[in-house]
């Protein structure tokens, strides 16, 4: 009998073993650690109707947000078929890489996208809010807005009103609305509009533009062909953007 107990007992211990390995090795297959590798891109377009921003780089993570059909989104980095990234609202997580298509910085003079020989004015951030802008453009079968050299000044003076004097508007304390501004600028133009927006990023700025139907008529209006933008630091927001629209 005692011998029949210890047999019992090695048993039982080979049994626990067994079953450790097997859970171990379905947990080491199914969570180990993926590399990350770098890409070539900062921003991307969503392309699906609605895609979800998972919590890790798989379909078996939960959920933290969803994005629309062009919006942008600001990308980090890759990690097998997935990006990391970075959307409205500030959620971090991963999306399907089959799902986003790259938005390339334009560094160049690409004029598919609207780059003009003025872009020189431009600051990094204002490049790629225009070209951003244009890409929506191009997605709604528009031609790409032209930069305006004396428009573009006036954009970031306005932009850079409203920090100093603490304001979020489009009549300005200092020079009145948009079309008295640009007026006092000696600017002429056949129709105008402005667009402003306080966010912590340039996609945010026009993902939140694009989903606001009065500023998506701007940004989508055909009659405008011109256009000025300024992007300047902000305390209270992160970054405050005008974009005047003018047509000619």
């Amino acid at each position: 009998m005692r011998v029949l107990k210890i047999k019992k007992k090695y048993i039982a211990i080979v049994i626990s073993i067994l079953v450790f390995i097997i859970i171990f090795t379905k947990f080491s297959s199914s969570y180990a650690m993926q590399s990350y590798y770098k890409v070539d891109f900062q921003t991307g377009i969503v392309t699906a109707t609605t895609l979800n921003v998972r919590s890790g780089p798989g379909t078996q993570y939960k959920i933290v947000a969803t994005v629309k059909k062009n919006d942008y989104i600001r990308v980090f980095a890759g990690v097998g078929n997935w990006y990391i990234v970075q959307v409205e609202g500030d959620y971090v997580g991963a999306v399907s890489k089959k799902y986003v298509r790259a938005i390339y910085p334009s560094t160049s003079n690409n004029n598919s996208i609207g780059t003009t020989t003025t872009s020189s004015i431009m600051t990094a951030d204002e490049k790629e809010v225009f070209n951003l802008i244009n890409t929506q453009r191009a997605n709604n079968g528009l031609s790409a807005l032209q930069m305006d050299e004396e428009t573009q000044k006036v954009a970031r003076i306005k932009a850079q009103d409203m920090v100093n004097n603490n304001y979020f508007s489009h009549t300005s304390p200092t020079y009145g609305s948009p079309f008295d501004m640009l007026k006092s600028f000696k600017i002429s133009y056949k129709s105008a509009g402005e667009n402003i927006a306080g966010n912590s990023s340039n996609s945010g700025a026009v993902n939140a533009w694009m989903n606001s139907d009065g500023h998506r008529a701007n940004i989508l209006n055909s009659s405008y062909n011109y256009t000025g933008i300024g992007v300047v630091s902000s305390p209270k927001y992160g970054k405050i953007y005008v974009q005047l629209f003018i047509g000619k």
